[in-house]
């Protein structure tokens, strides 16, 4: 996918089981559309124990403040979004969890809007952006990316396509999305300059754009909009999550891998890459993906800068 420019995002899941019309929001992997198995907030993973080796290559301004402070927009499950009680839960939050305990730190993840994550970083607010931030050429020049999964796009509509929206085809269609993501600018540069040069009338607005994933998918079961575009496993667990008010059309495409987003030439960055693959090693990285049913977007090897375009 091009880039979550400046990312895609879900509702959780009791907010859902509150307000069924409401219904929440909604990239997926290189085997097969991200649906993985279903969810299971409560399953345990394995204790990360620290690596020492790793530990030793943390900046010892890090180290001395014993945590990484990690940026995440907690709109966008099941990568990350708030439980009942209002904690950020999700597969990006369990891997920042154990891509800390590698180091010998603690993770402290803190809810932001997606946009200001990446100035976050640049401004040390944040150590990390966890938050489902493809990993491109454009994010590589002010940011390190190190790649932890394989996302796409996806399309999805009212349960039985009242509108017979065609994936392939949505020019004229009213298209939700979220501000800054991948999709929004696939709208812009791509699928909008696509209907005018075959004398279609485009997507309006470039797409019905909202801060919060949960709003872009609200906004197509209210009947607001008749489609809405979304990194593939937010559109897949979006659907299981809806009660069978939302169906997803034709397959994923645009597969990418998230990056978790580190200072530009930080000395921390080889300590992440590090950890991420140490926990893809030892297993408990898939046990992670698997417990929230996203495990068909496992990457066997995380680089640094891997972005393709």
């Amino acid at each position: 996918m091009t880039a979550r420019t400046q990312r895609t995002r879900l509702l959780a899941a009791g907010a859902v089981a509150a307000s069924v019309t409401l219904v929440l929001t909604g990239c997926s992997s290189s085997k097969s559309d991200n649906g993985g198995g279903a969810p299971n907030a409560s399953a345990t993973v394995n204790e990360v124990k620290a690596d020492d080796k790793l530990a030793a290559l943390v900046p010892a301004d890090v180290k001395s403040s014993g945590k990484l402070v990690v940026g995440s927009d907690a709109s966008y499950a099941p990568d990350e979004f708030k439980d009942d009680s209002g904690k950020v839960i999700g597969m990006d939050v369990d891997l920042a969890n154990a891509i800390a305990a590698k180091l010998g730190l603690k993770a402290d993840v803190q809810d932001s809007g997606f946009t200001a994550i990446i100035p976050g970083i640049q401004s040390n607010k944040f150590q990390l952006g966890m938050s489902s931030f493809t990993d491109n050429k454009e994010r590589e020049q002010i940011v390190d990316m190190v790649t932890y999964f394989n996302s796409g796009s996806a399309v999805a509509v009212k349960k039985g396509n009242p509108d017979k929206v065609d994936p392939n085809d949505l020019c004229g269609k009213k298209v939700a999305v979220q501000t800054g993501t991948t999709q929004a600018d696939e709208i812009k540069d791509t699928r909008n300059p696509d209907c005018a040069k075959a004398g279609k009338p485009g997507i309006p607005n470039d797409g019905d754009k909202f801060d919060l994933q949960t709003d872009v998918t609200n906004a197509v079961v209210s009947g607001r909009d008749q489609a809405l575009m979304a990194d593939s496993q937010v559109v897949d667990y979006a659907i299981k999550q809806s009660g069978g008010q939302l169906e997803k059309l034709g397959s994923t495409y645009g597969v990418a891998p998230y990056g978790v987003a580190v200072a530009k030439g930080s000395k921390l960055t080889p300590a992440i890459q590090g950890a991420v693959q140490s926990l893809i090693d030892d297993g408990t990285y898939k046990q992670i993906l698997t417990k929230w049913g996203v495990d068909a977007g496992a990457l066997d090897k995380s680089v640094i800068n891997g972005a393709a375009s």
